[in-house]
């Protein structure tokens, strides 16, 4: 999947996100713009995997749920997946867990040399897949659409037979004291496992889920060997975590 450049396809996708499906009249409408341009827009955005066209309408090809964490905090995002791809070298194997950050790295691994990439990310793979530079080997198991994963006991058993540098994970929520945690139970064996095959585990988490509880705690921060997230992240917050031991690295935004 290509990223999207155009502040008008932005517009676009938000509308779809929005309403699920739109026509071309009432985006060109709404948008002010002509139906001509909008189904070029419209062309460009299917090309890119982002919508299905069908009769003069336009519909998202991912789970609302994906789009609409998209958008949120897209800089503080894209500075963090810059800086982990940064810890990567040449002739790295590393795993890349399914979300919305980890599937960034992938927009920074060109320029770097063959790279072996072990994901359960869907999306990842969409943004991977023009990069020649990158071997990927997807995990398989069962389809999970709202987060755009590969899970259950088929991913779990190709992680457990590999052995990488660096694994790269999310949450949905992190904290000092209830450390890191999911809403998705599945979510967070994925994380178990690739923890457990890596010599090094670095958590991606923007600065907005911190102070976040998810349903289910995955480990205490004190697993991860580095936590990154962004510079928008309070230095109290960053007190109370370098004080628990814990390595935290901001990226700039």
């Amino acid at each position: 999947m290509i990223a999207v450049t155009s502040e008008r396809e932005k517009l676009i996708l938000d509308k779809l996100s929005a309403d699920g499906a739109v026509s071309v009249s009432a985006l060109a409408q709404e948008l002010g713009l002509s139906e001509v341009t909008i189904r070029s827009d419209l062309k460009s955005l299917e090309e890119s995997g982002w919508l299905n066209r069908k009769r003069g309408k336009a519909a998202p090809s991912m789970h609302p749920n994906i789009l609409e964490r998209q958008r949120e905090r897209r800089d503080e995002k894209n500075a963090i997946a810059q800086a982990a791809a940064a810890l990567i070298r040449n002739g790295d194997v590393i795993m890349i867990e399914a979300g919305t950050t980890t599937a960034l790295i992938a927009k920074y691994l060109w320029g770097k040399r063959d790279i072996h990439v072990v994901t359960n990310s869907t999306l990842f793979f969409s943004y991977a897949r023009p990069c020649p530079n990158l071997q990927i080997t997807m995990t398989g198991g069962e389809f999970r659409r709202a987060t755009e994963s590969l899970v259950g006991p088929i991913a779990l058993e190709t992680i457990g037979r590999l052995n990488v540098r660096l694994a790269f994970v999310g949450t949905d929520g992190f904290t000092r004291d209830r450390g890191m945690t999911t809403n998705l139970v599945e979510g967070a064996e994925i994380v178990k496992a690739m923890k457990r095959h890596a010599e090094t585990t670095v958590l991606l988490a923007d600065s907005g889920k911190y102070g976040k509880i998810g349903f289910m705690r995955v480990f205490p921060l004190t697993e991860m060997n580095l936590i990154l997230t962004d510079n928008r992240l309070t230095d109290e917050a960053l007190q109370e975590l370098t004080a628990a031991g814990l390595m935290v690295q901001r990226a700039a935004v």
